[in-house]
Parts: structure tokens; sequence; C-alpha cells
């Protein structure tokens, strides 16, 4: 369902424009249609009021939480059961933020990312976006969502972007709280310029190299990082906050001197932020990678930032339930191990 569907519905039932927003701003801040200043019986058509408790149901049918894991640092993995049986995660973030999925799967595979290791499997609807918003204020208040959890949300643009102006107007969000993350798809840098609500945009980079960003993101569009660089800035300029660099610091692959200097060159002077998030451990049979020492970390982020180079050294929240970056993979427990597809990752190291 995406929320243009809900809007239809709404106006078939007598709905006008100030009926329709309130029952999708309620809604959106998970709140009871029968609350607020006018009650419901004062206000609403009495159409709509005695179709509600049917479409009520169907809105609560989009999503449901299956089941809570909750981290030490006060975050959770939240899985989320869709209308058709289908899973996808969210994850409760500390200081009031949400990370929610857009698609089934993932069709980028990311060799460290674990979301896409089955593939896509399908998108989801922008209803279905934001009612993981909705459970996640049935839990605790969420003044911040990214984009960022499950799935390239450039490859269901239509129904992210509906989602985000949902959220960003009735929602009660503010537009640079709603992050939207990306590895590089062009008809981004088109489509978010237009939109009633302009998110903050987060660019997936994790190397300045281009031969080696096509092995880590094999199915990323094939666009220069100096360009996609260039386009992110161009719009962080035009919306007034800046673009944020997504860099998974995997050790011996993208952590080398030689790195560090194209970085620099690379962001030194842009309207823009790295956040360096060490690797995650995933339990998958055919990976290598592993995560550096908390010191080097440190360390290159230090460097980085005398460099000019405005940097932040990010550790993913609930890493215990795996619900870190990369981690996030539709099941139940907590450090299941993977099941590869395929054949092994063969990764050419530096």
């Amino acid at each position: 369902m995406r929320i243009e569907d809900i809007r239809q519905r709404l106006r078939a039932l007598g709905a006008k424009t100030c009926h329709e927003e309130r029952v999708l701003r309620r809604w959106a801040q998970a709140q009871p249609q029968e609350g607020g200043r006018r009650r419901a019986e004062d206000f609403l058509p009495l159409e709509l009021r005695d179709a509600w408790p049917a479409l009520a149901a169907e809105l609560a049918a989009l999503a449901r939480v299956h089941s809570v894991h909750s981290g030490e640092d006060g975050s959770a993995r939240l899985l989320i059961e869709l209308g058709d049986g289908q899973r996808v995660e969210s994850v409760l973030l500390p200081r009031d933020g949400l990370c929610v999925s857009t698609q089934v799967g993932c069709a980028v595979g990311c060799v460290f990312c674990m979301t896409g290791r089955s593939g896509l499997l399908r998108q989801l609807g922008s209803a279905e976006i934001v009612a993981q918003v909705v459970l996640a204020r049935a839990l605790r208040p969420v003044k911040k969502v990214v984009f960022m959890g499950m799935g390239e949300p450039a490859h269901n643009l239509d129904n992210v972007l509906e989602a985000i102006e949902l959220l960003g107007t009735l929602g009660g969000i503010g537009h640079k709280n709603l992050v939207f993350s990306t590895v590089g798809d062009p008809r981004v840098f088109e489509r978010l310029p237009q939109g009633v609500v302009k998110p903050a945009l987060a660019l997936s980079l994790h190397t300045t190299r281009p031969e080696l960003r096509v092995q880590l993101l094999p199915r990323a569009p094939r666009i220069d990082p100096v360009d996609l660089i260039e386009q992110g800035e161009r719009y962080a300029r035009a919306t007034g906050y800046p673009i944020q660099v997504q860099w998974t610091l995997i050790e011996g692959v993208n952590d080398s001197e030689a790195e560090l200097d194209a970085l620099v060159a690379l962001l030194r002077g842009k309207y823009a932020i790295l956040n360096m998030i060490p690797f995650n451990t995933v339990e998958a049979d055919d990976l290598d990678f592993k995560r550096p020492s908390g010191e080097r970390a440190a360390e290159l982020a230090r460097s980085l930032h005398r460099r000019g180079v405005l940097t932040k050294l990010r550790q993913s929240a609930g890493q215990d339930v795996d619900a870190g970056c990369g981690q996030l993979r539709a099941r139940d427990g907590a450090r299941e191990g993977a099941r590869p597809e395929g054949q092994p990752v063969v990764f050419q190291h530096r």
C-alpha cells in the first residue's frame, strides 16, 4: 500500500483535505484518531467514521513487530513482519533515532553487508515504510529517521520520497533529521531537489578508488567518486546541510595512507562530514574482512580531522544484537550463521 492509496480511500469516503491531513497526521505520529483538540465524531464525515474501523485494521496489518532485540547501548533491533509475511528490520537508535528499511533484501550486493546476500525480494510501499515509524513511535519517541536499513532507497525512489514527504510534513520530523542514504544513483540528484521535503543526504563511498569500489559495491552505479561527491555537495549547499559521506573502515582494505591522502584531496574544503564506521563483524564463512582496532580507527579519524576533513568516528548502535551497519538481514536471533549464496566472494586486497 502506498500513501497515495490511503489518500484516495479517504477521499472516496468523503474526506476533504483537512480531514485527510488529520487522519494521516495522527497515524504517522502514532496517536489515536479519537484524540486531538476536535473530537473525531464532531469533525470527520460520517461515512469516514463508519468505515474507519476497517481502514484502521488495514493500516495495522501493514506491519507488526514480530520481535524486539534490545542492545546494551539502549538501541533495539525490531524484526518487522509485513502483511504478506515478508520481514524487514528497523533499528531504534539512542537519542530518539530510527533506522528504517526500504526494501526486502537489496540488489546492490555490497560485499561487507549481509542484507543483499539473498538479493532483492521486493520493494516496500510508502505506507509500509511509514508504518515502521508508527510502530517505533508506539515504543518510544522518534525525532530522526535514517533510511539506512535494508535496501537501497534509490531503487525504490517513488515510495521512499512519498514516505519522506509525509514524515517531514504531517509526521512532524525536521527535514534535516530525515537522512536519505544512497550508493549514488544519478536519479537521486535529479529528484531530491524537487521535493517538498528535502532530506539530508548520505553517500555510501567506502573508497576513493573506482576499481576498488566496484569490488566492494559490485552492482552500484559506475560513478567516479569525484563526480559523486561533486553532485552530493551541490545538493548539500542548496539545502544548507552537509552531505554525510559513509565509510565502512575495513582493515587492510581501505585504511592505507594512500587512501587517506586521496580522501583528504577529495573532501578537504567540501561541505561534507565523513562518517567513519568500523566494519561490524558478521558471521559469514566466505568473508575474511576484519575490524580495525579501536586505537587504529581513532588515529585515522584524528589524522583526517587534522588535515581538514571533518571526520566522525561512528560506533554502530546495537552491535551486540546484530543491529549495526551491514548486519541487518531480517532474522530472529542474534549471531545466527549466514547462509552464503553461490560461490565465495573472491576479494582482491590492496
